[in-house]
């Protein structure tokens, strides 16, 4: 038995995924973003608290240089002086309020107009985020006014100047900011792509290499995938995978040899049936024989043969890829019953009673061929066991009966024979492995099991001890489909 796998299939299970194709890519990829995205969230508030900082530094050179000159007098300073003072620190003015009286410590070209007025006593950090971003992004030209008090000092210093310095600063900080945002990432994303890629990337690929493998050799013991004991989520599909492949390959196993099973037998069918019609024309005229003790032996010979004959037919039916469909039509089940006692016909020297207690009224809807194989495989397997009990006063009875319940019709075949053993129930319906005898196939369960499952009904051991075993066979009628009554015509 081949399967058979596609030729890109096949020649991918050594080949290594292309670098911008794999888990590992991508993963690198998204984690830069995500960092990088993070990052982004990180430098709103950073960029603030940075403006902030910058501006209470720029007021405390301002208050220093203030307070210097309120020690002196600033009158004495001559105009360069100031311009060289106001200079050093990029500003254009600089005052001081006490007890309500503002005074001008220093100053050179006032500007026309203040663009903004910046109290650095009421400036939240994180409030000022949107002050910071319009400063970064198109500041450069306005004109600032800051004040507020420095330390513990009851005195307010005012400063103007420009904001291009405090842009400079802020793109500079942000430049910083970007280039360590950007190896944050970086290594990041190199720590995060060799940890994913030793513990899911490489479980995975070698998973998948695995499945690539056994669906191209299922019957080669080393393409199933070995489980190193992991006990995450990988470790788990790891030993479901592994499971699922020892159960695979042993279920094709078996369907292998049934496969090879199948094909001797057909090949050796014709032959044996010559040798069985062969058989069977010899021991008809045995029949003919006058001796009693041929006599005797004469119908075990043909029970024996007729034996053969069904083993084959039942190996051979069991071999076939797939049952037809059923054809199903209401049967008089009772009839059917006859039919099957008729061609099973126990020998009166078996001493098995056969009782058909089905009504004479009672309809079932089934395919009839279908359901008289079920039917005979069932009644065979009975009869055979209590056949082979040699105690002439056990009770030998087989009885099939009927009911219904609703839309759903259910045949009872009840024996008293010695009931099945343990092993047979635990493989009631395995081919070749729920034989209640020995030298039994265990076929007739199984084809009468799937034939049964064909109609939507259901075939169980109801109860099976020492004197009685009985099998349920449950099958529902087919559902009135709607297309059928579409054409029909209600009477006037």
């Amino acid at each position: 038995m081949t399967n058979e796998v596609s030729p890109d299939s096949a020649a991918n299970v050594d080949q290594p995924i292309p670098l911008g194709r794999g888990l590992s890519a991508k993963v690198l990829l998204l984690t830069i973003v995500f960092v990088l995205l993070a990052e982004i969230v990180i430098f709103v508030p950073a960029i603030s608290t940075f403006r902030v900082r910058w501006l209470d530094e720029r007021l405390s050179t301002a208050a220093s240089v203030g307070l210097v000159l309120i020690q002196g007098d600033p009158a004495s300073l001559s105009r360069d002086a100031q311009n060289e003072v106001l200079k050093s620190i990029s500003a254009k003015a600089i005052a001081v309020r006490d007890g309500g009286v503002s005074r001008l410590l220093l100053a050179a070209e006032m500007p026309p107009q203040v663009d903004q007025h910046i109290d650095l006593d009421d400036t939240p950090i994180l409030g000022s985020a949107t002050d910071a971003l319009y400063t970064l992004v198109f500041g450069g030209k306005d004109m600032l006014r800051i004040y507020g008090h420095v330390g513990d000092s009851d005195k307010e210093f005012e400063l103007v100047f420009p904001d291009y310095q405090l842009r400079k600063a802020m793109l500079g900080y942000s430049a910083v900011i970007a280039l360590v945002a950007l190896l944050i990432s970086l290594v990041t994303a190199a720590l995060v792509y060799v940890a994913i890629d030793r513990i899911m990337i490489r479980p995975i690929r070698s998973m998948t290499r695995s499945m690539l493998a056994f669906s191209r050799t299922p019957d080669d013991p080393s393409a199933i995938i070995e489980h190193d004991g992991r006990g995450d989520e990988i470790g788990v599909a790891e030993r479901e995978l592994s499971s699922m492949q020892v159960n695979l390959q042993r279920m094709l196993g078996e369907q292998k040899h049934l496969a090879d099973l199948g094909l001797a037998v057909s090949k050796i069918n014709h032959d044996m049936r010559n040798i069985l019609a062969s058989a069977q024309l010899m021991s008809d005229r045995l029949l003919q024989v006058k001796d009693p003790s041929v006599q005797a032996f004469a119908p075990k010979l043909l029970r024996t043969l007729d034996r053969a004959v069904s083993y084959s037919e039942n190996v051979l039916a069991y071999g076939r890829a797939q049952e037809l469909p059923p054809a199903r039509r209401k049967l008089r089940l009772r009839q059917l019953v006859d039919e099957v006692h008729g061609l099973l016909g126990p020998e009166p020297s078996a001493g098995v009673e056969f009782i058909n207690s089905v009504d004479t009224t009672f309809e079932i809807d089934a395919d009839p061929d279908q359901l008289f194989r079920v039917l005979t495989n069932l009644s065979r397997n009975a009869i055979q066991a209590m056949a082979a009990e040699a105690e002439v006063a056990v009770v030998k009875r087989l009885t099939i009966s009927s009911e219904r319940h609703g839309s759903v019709s259910r045949i009872l075949i009840t024996d008293t024979g010695p009931g099945l053993p343990q092993k047979a129930r635990e493989n009631l319906f395995a081919a070749f492995r729920g034989s209640a005898r020995s030298g039994g196939t265990g076929l007739g369960l199984a084809i009468a099991h799937e034939l049964v499952r064909a109609h939507g009904g259901a075939l169980e051991l109801v109860e099976s001890i020492g004197g009685r075993t009985v099998f349920s066979l449950t099958i529902p009628d087919q559902p009135v489909r709607l297309e059928r009554t579409r054409g029909v015509k209600r009477p006037a």
